[in-house]
């Protein structure tokens, strides 16, 4: 992972009413083994945390101006350096305006992955914690914590430049605990949702079993798909990285690598041919299935309690909205 560039500044504030104090880097951090362990923990947490968003840049303006400072940057009007101090100061600003917040360092870091640009930025924590010195003594000691990570975006900067009609070029942490202790982040970025996650995923699975439906697979064939799709889906989450369509296609029919994504254009179910995957989504989506006696049951996990009501006590299920097909089939069999 080649860094390009990379810069830590300090915000001193506490969440009791003080004003924030910004301790501004004199220059950017040199290349070295301790940037690149901490931008690749920094890149592992931020691809596990759950709860992201993914959107656009709004319209360049006096309230959102971090894309116009990114772009003279990339333009090589101003330095990173410049670039991020004029940034942390417009996140100093904002974060006055919440006295729930608390102060961190702040990283900027442009690197490259493949043959694409990224920026990320994040607010980092210390914890204390203990270490054994030369002299097999133990002292106190203080480390970022980047498994404590709740403020932070990353932007595609390849995406934005290239891709004009792109609506998931940043993606975001959202907040769980308010607008006042989180959404100060989000307007300093100054982005917006442009594309809805779980939704997007919701519909990738609503898609799948359509097409397991339509394939009429026997139990074994449909089970190992449907765990193929969540396996690769997951691999991509963790990886940070977009789940491709024509991709995801080929892993599920080796023989016929283009029939599932076919069937979803055909469809048109309103997919890109890339979604950001949600993995809470995912980890609902398992298959229960049973046989015996001349009958057989299957279906996914996420539709019990909603199209599927199981009845523990009395032994039974409860169907809503049956198949068409086997509507047709059960009333050919009643005439």
């Amino acid at each position: 992972m080649p860094i390009r560039h990379a810069v830590i500044h300090h915000i001193d504030k506490k969440p009791d009413g003080s004003p924030a104090v910004l301790h501004e880097a004199g220059s950017e951090l040199h290349e070295s083994q301790a940037i690149e362990t901490l931008l690749g923990d920094l890149n592992d947490a931020y691809n596990a945390k759950q709860g992201k968003a993914w959107g656009l840049f709004h319209s360049e303006s006096g309230a959102h101006p971090l894309s116009r400072w990114l772009n003279e940057y990339l333009k090589e009007d101003m330095t990173f350096l410049e670039f991020s101090k004029v940034a942390v100061c417009h996140l100093v600003k904002l974060m006055e305006e919440t006295n729930l917040s608390t102060g961190g360092h702040v990283i900027f870091a442009h690197y490259t992955q493949g043959m694409t640009d990224y920026l990320t930025i994040a607010l980092l924590h210390h914890s204390d914690g203990v270490t054994v010195t030369d002299e097999l003594e133990l002292a106190p000691s203080r480390h970022l914590d980047v498994g404590q990570l709740h403020l932070a975006a990353r932007i595609c900067i390849s995406e934005w430049q290239n891709n004009k009609n792109s609506k998931q070029y940043i993606s975001f942490i959202k907040g769980k605990n308010g607008r006042k202790v989180s959404e100060y982040f989000r307007d300093f970025v100054g982005c917006m949702e442009g594309v809805d996650g779980p939704g997007e995923t919701r519909t990738l699975l609503k898609a799948f079993s359509d097409f397991v439906e339509g394939e009429d697979l026997p139990d074994e064939a449909a089970r190992e798909k449907t765990q193929t799709l969540v396996d690769y889906a997951v691999s991509q989450t963790k990886k940070g990285d977009a789940v491709s369509l024509e991709e995801l296609s080929g892993l599920i029919d080796e023989d016929r690598p283009k029939a599932f994504y076919d069937h979803i254009r055909n469809k048109d179910y309103g997919l890109s041919p890339e979604i950001p995957a949600d993995k809470r989504t995912l980890n609902q989506f398992r298959r229960f299935t049973g046989r015996a006696e001349g009958m057989s049951i299957s279906f996914e996990a996420h539709l019990l309690g909603s199209k599927i009501e199981y009845d523990e006590e009395a032994g039974t299920l409860m169907i809503k909205n049956l198949p068409t097909q086997l509507v047709d089939s059960l009333k050919r069999a009643a005439s």
